[in-house]
């Protein structure tokens, strides 16, 4: 049985901060291999600056296959939009029923964790590991403690936001993405 973390985001584009993290957890926590899941389409976020499944994709393969048992997955891309989180556990879970999944969220989602759909489903089935954010206070409930856990990653101040604003501005985001993303944002002219 395999004990993978499953790691979802917009990656839009993927940036150090992401990459700390992933590797944090991946030698810090118990998971064998961490899956940085892009998704096409965030429930609780506009997409009007997100650049297309296949940049964002491609970007975070040039992180992922830098970082040992990190790996990139597309697994949403073949699932309906939005992609609720829920849904894409369930059907991880069905085409690898043995393995035990593990989910990896950021504070500031873990204090919005009310408005996604399932859940106390998500808890009462999976596993959560949460990291933390400045300004978001981690407060897991007692009944949660047995799934829910916190992962003691560096807090990391860079955004996806910040590296596109950065990007329109004609400003370098050198130190804010690793050299091969800002190498293929420029190659294909992305968020500028």
């Amino acid at each position: 049985m395999r004990k993978i973390g499953i790691f979802g985001g917009s990656f839009n584009p993927i940036h150090v901060g992401h990459a700390l993290i992933a590797s944090y957890i991946v030698e810090n926590s118990e998971i064998d291999t961490l899956w940085l899941m892009v998704s096409p389409q965030n429930p609780l976020k506009e997409n009007s600056s997100l650049a297309s499944d296949y940049h964002r994709l491609r970007m975070t393969e040039l992180v992922s296959r830098r970082l040992e048992n990190v790996v990139t997955s597309a697994f949403e891309f073949d699932l309906p939009k939005p992609s609720y989180t829920i849904d894409t556990l369930n059907a991880i879970q069905k085409k690898f029923p043995d393995d035990e999944l593990y989910l990896v969220i950021g504070a500031d989602n873990w204090c919005l964790f009310d408005r996604w759909k399932a859940g106390d489903e998500i808890i009462s089935k999976y596993h959560i590991l949460i990291y933390p954010r400045r300004g978001f206070d981690i407060v897991i409930p007692d009944k949660y403690s047995d799934r829910v856990s916190v992962v003691d990653a560096p807090l990391i101040e860079v955004s996806s936001t910040q590296v596109r604003e950065r990007l329109a501005q004609l400003k370098s985001v050198s130190f804010y993405v690793p050299e091969p993303v800002e190498k293929y944002i420029i190659e294909n002219n992305l968020y500028m």
